[in-house]
């Protein structure tokens, strides 16, 4: 990693942000352009901070997306691509499967809705019986699951570093505390002013995450979409107990709230996690109560859309933010998965914000998001499964750059 310099320098492609997608960005157009200038430019002062540092692990397999959506087909694609890039540099990974559990009988017709669901995406996945269930995960309670073998787990962290070391050997650039400030674009480049210094670039492609909008904004490009920042919270299951779980355990999603539930997770080093719940973030990089950003509040106040959502979901939202505050509560919704688990068995565990867009209609956007201004492309909604999906979306993004 490099330093900016104070003079302006030019590019062929600068890349805002060096979380996976970014990343996957400027390894791709390298891979596609070798001898080119890449840079990327990271406010933080080292890659892969916010969302991609504290991802679930997950290899998404494709299940809970609306057929037809990019959602559906680059987390597909992506799950592919990304265990295949893991196996060639030996970057730990398991496809180890999963199971999504009715646990009594009023949650069977969504099963098999989501089974016809994974059909239609091309996923595998097999309705089986609670003996069957018993025989995969001997603690988990349920009528019924659907076990979808092709999710796996990963670092995440470790995909992050090989693709530096190779975009780094490929002669690209990496500047962190470089903000950006200000973007001017014009007929044939982009003049990029950061914290650090000014950069020029033929193209440029803005991955920044829970700021993605603000960079956006600065290029014109923004087109009414808006993060809202919401906080998952986690705990851990104590190393005694992780017994208790032996891949991955997922409740069938509730259609009456837009975020899947609280689940539990086996992560590559073998640890068991619990969770996320789902609740608004007072800051963009808002880990807890008591990260409060004035701005953002002000956003939150003003935004109607959110105040549309809040009325539709309160309910939902207010069981949430009890789960948020009450251990108690955190451990019944476990317990519906798995009721061997206590409260003792759960230590905290970090929590992540999700950067998830709100439309220019007021609704939350349930697709990848993606807009091009002069001289510019703008990944404005990534939410899940987008690290799974990274490698196809940088794809995705150099195709429509040279195309």
């Amino acid at each position: 990693m490099t330093s900016a310099s104070t003079s302006a320098a030019c590019a062929d492609l600068a890349v805002v942000g060096a979380g996976i997608i970014g990343l996957a960005t400027a390894h791709r157009y390298l891979a596609d352009h070798p001898g080119r200038r890449v840079v990327i430019c990271e406010a933080e002062e080292r890659p892969a901070l916010h969302q991609t540092g504290r991802n679930s692990g997950v290899l998404h397999s494709g299940v809970y997306y609306r057929p037809g959506s990019a959602k559906a087909s680059l987390a597909v694609a992506g799950r592919s691509s990304m265990v295949e890039f893991c196996r060639k540099r030996g970057i730990a990974h398991e496809v180890c499967g999963k199971v999504i559990v009715a646990v009594d009988s009023s949650e069977q017709e969504r099963l098999a809705a989501l089974a016809e669901r994974a059909a239609s995406n091309g996923v595998p996945a097999e309705l089986i019986d609670s003996r069957r269930l018993a025989e995969l995960e001997p603690y988990c309670a349920g009528v019924e699951a659907l076990f979808v073998p092709s999710t796996g787990i990963v670092d995440y962290s470790a995909v992050c570093r090989a693709l530096i070391d190779e975009i780094t050997a490929a002669g690209g650039e990496m500047r962190t505390g470089a903000a950006v400030v200000a973007l001017a674009p014009d007929a044939d480049r982009v003049r990029i002013t950061t914290t650090s210094g000014d950069l020029e670039a033929t193209w440029l492609v803005n991955c920044a995450g829970l700021r993605c909008d603000q960079v956006a904004e600065l290029a014109g490009a923004a087109g009414g979409y808006r993060i809202v920042p919401f906080r998952g919270e986690y705990y851990e299951l104590v190393p005694e107990r992780s017994h208790l779980v032996n891949n991955l355990i997922y409740p069938v999603p509730d259609p009456s709230f837009p975020f899947l539930g609280v689940h539990l997770t086996r992560m590559i080093d073998g640890t068991i996690h619990a969770g996320p719940n789902a609740v608004l973030a007072l800051a963009r990089e808002g880990y807890g109560w008591g990260d409060i950003s004035r701005a953002q509040l002000r956003e939150h106040i003003t935004n109607r859309g959110l105040w549309r959502l809040a009325r539709r979901y309160w309910r939902t939202g207010a069981g949430e933010v009890w789960r948020s505050l009450n251990k108690a509560a955190f451990t019944r919704a476990l317990q519906r998965l798995v009721p061997d688990i206590e409260a003792d068995d759960l230590v905290p565990s970090p929590a992540g914000v999700r950067a998830q867009a709100m439309d220019p209609a007021g609704e939350l956007e349930d697709d990848f998001a993606i807009t091009v201004a002069s001289r510019s492309t703008h990944v404005l909604n990534a939410p899940s499964p987008a690290a799974t999906s990274s490698l196809e979306i940088a794809k995705m993004i150099v195709d429509r750059i040279d195309g």
